[in-house]
């Protein structure tokens, strides 16, 4: 339904701007109907018919573009999720010590395979003598 509407719309706005194009030019606009009496052009209409049905072939397009353009709003609306990108964030849970069950920064004090660690009788850091 959206491409149908999409193509409708486009349609109608090159077809807008052909007929406003079309219109008399009325102190140097871009209209290229220009017109003189009843010849050229418009032979079949005097020019103020062909005036007054490019004016409302002009609102009737005007009309049926804004009513397009309002149905592909609501249509492409319609998809979306009314959602935030904050709920789309999922919370992260700290980092724990799994050996120990705790949450602590420090080291713990039982070695790796359940023994205590080893005890230094010396500095690391030989005294000067």
């Amino acid at each position: 339904m959206e491409n149908v509407l999409l193509v409708i719309h486009t349609l109608v706005a090159i077809a807008l701007v052909g007929v406003v194009l079309l219109q008399r030019s009325e102190g140097g606009a871009l209209g290229i109907g220009g017109g003189g009496g009843g010849g050229g052009a418009g032979g079949m209409f005097s020019s103020r018919a062909a005036a007054s049905l490019l004016t409302r072939a002009t609102a009737v397009l005007a009309v049926v573009f804004f009513l397009s353009s309002i149905g592909l709003t609501v249509i492409h609306g319609a998809d979306r999720n009314a959602s935030s990108i904050a709920d789309r964030i999922t919370p992260v849970a700290p980092v724990s010590d799994t050996s120990t069950g705790t949450d602590d920064i420090a080291p713990p004090a039982v070695g790796p395979a359940g023994e205590e660690p080893p005890v230094l009788d010396e500095p690391l850091v030989p005294s000067p003598q």
